[in-house]
């Protein structure tokens, strides 16, 4: 990725995102409005809200994305299946799905890579993310995650949920970007919440951010362009 690309036209590289729990109806569709005005190509809503998002952004590139097994990913290989067969039947177009953290923790990386494989081969055609949660994984547990979601056919590996003790850092994001070795992209999320934060994950090699302040980092974005010229 190249600095240019992203100064030009940061709106594609953000997921936008409304998944807190108390998050209204209203939000999603307040989100969904938000990703047709400013060029945001990917929003994320909780699953109970595919139809109402999917509807809200026909016409348009935006991408519905659904998280699968969020935010613990402790559910069985069935039911993160059959929540991404539903999704997808209704319109979603990305799906992020966490790692069984604990099977991972305890070494079980024949049952974690078919785990993810499991979803990746019952969606075909979509973008499949796994989120990995870094903040619970030693160093060495980060790389194996990365060859097991390689070996999975992932197409991102993602840093965290947001829903943890702490979210994406630059160190985390150099060693994913690494471990990949270019045969999957990086997402970083988690505690993004302001431009220079972004810049410095996307330098780092971040392919794609993930936030829910998305507005915020876009008007210091632009601020930015406007100091520079």
């Amino acid at each position: 990725m190249s600095v240019k690309s992203w100064n030009e036209s940061l709106p594609r590289y953000l997921d936008h995102t409304v998944l807190r729990p108390e998050a209204t109806r209203a939000d999603v569709l307040r989100l969904c409005a938000e990703a047709r005005e400013q060029g945001f190509v990917v929003i994320f809503v909780p699953p109970c809200y595919v139809d109402e998002a999917v509807a809200a952004v026909a016409g348009t590139d935006v991408q519905v994305g659904i998280p699968i097994g969020f935010p613990l990913g402790g559910h069985s290989t069935h039911a993160k299946v059959t929540e991404a067969i539903e999704a997808v039947a209704h319109g979603a177009r990305v799906l992020d799905m966490v790692i069984n953290i604990s099977r991972l923790k305890s070494g079980d990386y024949d049952l974690v890579r078919s785990d993810m494989a499991a979803v990746v081969q019952a969606t075909p055609g979509v973008n499949h993310k796994v989120i990995l949660e870094t903040c619970l994984l030693t160093r060495e547990e980060k790389i194996t995650a990365c060859r097991l979601a390689v070996e999975a056919g992932m197409d991102y590996v993602k840093t965290s949920t947001g829903f943890n003790q702490a979210g994406a850092t630059v160190e985390d994001v150099r060693l994913m970007k690494e471990a990949v070795a270019g045969r999957a992209k990086v997402k970083a999320s988690g505690g993004i919440r302001d431009w220079k934060t972004t810049r410095e994950l996307l330098e780092a090699g971040a392919d794609r951010i993930g936030t829910s302040a998305s507005l915020k980092i876009l008007n210091e974005w632009r601020a930015s362009l406007v100091a520079t010229r």
